[in-house]
């Protein structure tokens, strides 16, 4: 899907953040590829291969400026996967990203996230690119080299800068990449 056409990702809605100082926040990353991924810590699809992937994708893009992010998505077993719980899991998986816990809405088992990127469970990912936009979303876990060429293009591929050009009446001309407003002239007043 071509950056140009594809839709911007809705920002993330959380509760709570692990392995960072600060929330973030998708607008805030703009510029960077990210790597979103979601799961449960008691989706066995997620422990068994989306975690180790993860892990992978940390390890080989970790001299990039690929912002790998977790969302902690609970839409079944509540009770069971506190943020107590996901503290433990993150240790003991060792994962180092921050992870968010998706933030739940009242009156509904979806959180607010996941309904917001369309996800089908867990676990998913979605690649955003520099732009903020939507360039990859999957449900369950893809072939490592996939997500890996994914991820290289994402990298690879900058945002465009606007090329400055000078005012159509050449009296604000642009120089060294700054255009200056042009001047009232003396006739007008």
């Amino acid at each position: 899907m071509s950056s140009s056409t594809a839709p911007l990702a809705p920002e993330l809605a959380v509760s709570e953040w692990f392995n960072t100082p600060a929330p973030l926040t998708l607008a805030a990353l703009r510029g960077r590829p990210v790597f979103l991924h979601t799961f449960q810590v008691l989706c066995p699809g997620c422990v068994a291969e989306a975690i180790p992937q993860v892990q992978r994708i940390e390890r080989i893009f970790a001299n990039t400026d690929l912002q790998v992010i977790g969302i902690h998505t609970v839409f079944e077993h509540h009770s069971a996967m506190s943020p107590v719980t996901l503290r433990a899991f993150l240790h003991e998986y060792r994962l180092r990203s921050p992870v968010g816990v998706d933030l739940a809405e009242e009156g509904s088992e979806v959180p607010v996230t996941m309904q917001r990127f369309g996800l089908r469970g867990t676990p998913s990912s979605v690649l955003i690119g520099r732009d903020g936009s939507i360039l990859h979303h999957a449900f369950g876990v893809e072939d490592d080299i996939a997500v890996g060429a994914r991820i290289a293009m994402a990298l690879s591929t900058r945002v465009p800068e606007i090329a400055p050009t000078a005012m159509p009446d050449q009296k604000g001309a642009c120089v060294d990449g700054k255009c200056a407003v042009p001047s009232p002239s003396k006739d007008a007043a």
